[in-house]
């Protein structure tokens, strides 16, 4: 009797250990299941300025919710080191394909420049430069002035629409309290075309640089415009004609043959002229 006892015990014993077990379990397994899960993506590791050189130094691998997608993530440091940053990152921000330069585009500057453009620097002053207003990003119209073909006066003409600034003096990327400065050189976004004219226009004429609204894509049709499109209002009148002497260098005004007639009205005299028709 008290081994069947003794088994019985046992037995509920052992159904009551796997029921608790079970049970533990399940709760363990929805629990984990109730937290967000994590994968390893590469991020900043503080900020990085464009143009630098990715490697283990500035950047790590962050936990980042799996049910989060980020798109073209990378998840190991491995396949970006030694790469360059096109656009700058903060710290801790995802690294992104697009923020990538292609391999072997160099660093800083150089790996700003897409394929098939070129960077053309321009000197520059407090006028030229927009009274320093310019920042790397900023878009311009590049307008020169320079003397007519016959030498006899000077003409001012848009040469280049929605330039692209891509460096102010040696900053690649504007000051973050956007803070103005005068500077010598600015460099800008060009074709190769656009290069030679902007390179012409500096040593043939004063260039002026105009400052645009950056969303502002559209070209305008210009003219050049000289002396006499800065003049307004009344045209002055015809000079009389002129004679020159035959003895002496020097311009006489040529004669006009009047008629005078003399009106007398008891003790009032008046004289009139009248211009003798040629």
């Amino acid at each position: 009797m008290d081994i069947k006892r003794l088994t019985v015990a046992l037995g509920l014993a052992v159904v009551l250990a796997a029921g608790a077990t079970f049970l533990l379990y399940k709760a363990i397994h929805n629990q984990r299941a109730s937290q967000p899960q994590f994968r390893k993506i590469v991020a900043a590791s503080r900020s990085i300025d464009s143009g630098s050189v990715l490697s283990a130094a500035n950047l790590i691998l962050l936990d980042w919710p799996s049910d989060l997608v980020i798109t073209g993530s990378f998840s190991t440091i491995d396949e970006i080191a030694g790469r360059s940053l096109i656009y700058p990152v903060g710290e801790k921000q995802p690294i992104m394909p697009a923020y990538l330069a292609a391999p072997g585009s160099g660093i800083g500057l150089t790996v700003k420049i897409p394929e098939g453009m070129r960077a053309t620097s321009v000197r520059s002053n407090e006028v030229t430069g927009v009274a320093g207003f310019l920042f790397p990003g900023s878009h311009v119209d590049v307008l020169v002035s320079y003397k007519t073909p016959d030498g006899k006066g000077q003409q001012t003409q848009t040469v280049l629409q929605n330039v692209e600034v891509l460096t102010v003096g040696q900053h690649i990327e504007p000051d973050p309290n956007g803070k103005p400065e005068t500077v010598s050189v600015i460099t800008f976004l060009l074709t190769p075309q656009d290069s030679e004219k902007i390179v012409l226009a500096s040593q043939e004429g004063t260039v002026q640089f105009v400052l645009r609204n950056g969303a502002d894509n559209t070209k305008a049709i210009t003219i050049p415009v000289g002396m006499a499109d800065l003049v307004s209002g009344e045209q002055p009148k015809p000079r009389p004609p002129v004679m020159r002497s035959k003895f002496f260098n020097v311009a006489k005004v040529k004669p006009v043959n009047f008629y005078e007639v003399e009106t007398i009205q008891g003790e009032k005299r008046a004289t009139d002229k009248f211009k003798v028709p040629e």
